[in-house]
């Protein structure tokens, strides 16, 4: 039986409304070191987590990222949602990261040994509940960092229900889509076009600059060619090539690729691209954070 979908959670009421004259504000205090809002005890959520501070709501998933990667790809969203809050708090900006969610939305992966992934409808439940939560307690300057591409249009259409339903505005950086645009700039466009893939940059590269001791380089290889199904061409892990067009068809990951790699060399991947990836990501986010979200971005 299929489960209900993601536009059947409406937005939970009874958290709307910010509490009034409970807002401790911190303005001219020393910020507190911690950044992470579950190693907060209360006391200090109450004094520091304010209608000033910034939150950001890292996601990504556990599926294949290739034989050499860790399958957790939330891990690197989580530490990007670090980095960036630490370049936002260089500049003066408060500035916390929630528990990561590790599970992204059903997709391609779904057949993945080992990987975990959860329904439309749950993770939209999961994004409606925090966003509620934090704005029942004032705190309404949000940011989701994500890492999987399966969660962007849940992501959407959660934001976007409760930008209708209370004027609450909340962007997302989908990491691996803003590195995939900066990667030509940092190692050059025809490196980029034989190293970013699925499996590959940017995200192997922005593992070996976070957890290289997590990956297993002797793995790495090319991702393999000539997949087929249906007597068709693979074309990506969604469609399948047909007379010079694509065609979208219901393909599982492994009917894509042996080694969780496609059209992309995990060997061309270096801690250095990390290195530069991960400092002009922070660059960004704590850009956005300071030149719009801190200001309010509500309706």
């Amino acid at each position: 039986m299929l489960r209900e979908s993601f536009n059947d959670h409406p937005v939970n009421r009874d958290c709307i409304a910010p509490p009034k004259g409970k807002l401790h504000k911190t303005t001219g205090a020393q910020m507190i070191e911690k950044i992470r809002m579950g190693e907060l005890t209360s006391q200090e959520a109450r004094e520091n987590l304010t209608h000033d501070a910034v939150v950001l709501l890292p996601m990504g998933s556990l599926e294949d990222q290739g034989i050499h990667a860790p399958m957790g790809d939330y891990m690197a969203a989580d530490l990007v949602a670090v980095e960036i809050a630490r370049a936002a708090r260089s500049q003066g900006i408060t500035t916390f990261v929630a528990p990561v969610i590790p599970f992204g939305a059903h997709d391609n992966f779904g057949s993945s040994h080992g990987g975990i992934s959860i329904s439309y409808a749950t993770l939209a439940a999961i994004l409606d509940d925090m966003f509620a939560c934090l704005n029942r307690h004032g705190i309404r300057k949000i940011m989701v960092i994500n890492g999987h591409g399966g969660n962007v249009p849940v992501i959407a259409e959660v934001a976007l229900r409760w930008r209708q339903a209370v004027g609450l505005f909340v962007p997302s950086v989908y990491v691996w889509q803003v590195a995939f645009g900066l990667l030509p700039g940092v190692i050059g466009k025809e490196r980029a076009a034989k190293s970013s893939g699925h499996g590959g940059d940017p995200l192997t590269s922005v593992a070996l600059h976070f957890y290289p001791h997590l990956l297993r380089t002797d793995l790495m290889r090319e991702a393999p060619t000539g997949a087929q199904v249906k007597g068709m061409d693979v074309s990506s892990f969604a469609t399948l090539r047909y007379d010079g067009v694509d065609i979208h068809a219901p393909i599982e990951a492994p009917e894509v690729t042996t080694t969780g790699v496609f059209a992309c060399d995990p060997t061309l991947s270096s801690a250095n691209t990390g290195d530069q990836l991960v400092a002009r990501l922070a660059q960004i986010g704590a850009g956005l954070i300071r030149d719009h979200i801190v200001s309010g971005l509500h309706d």
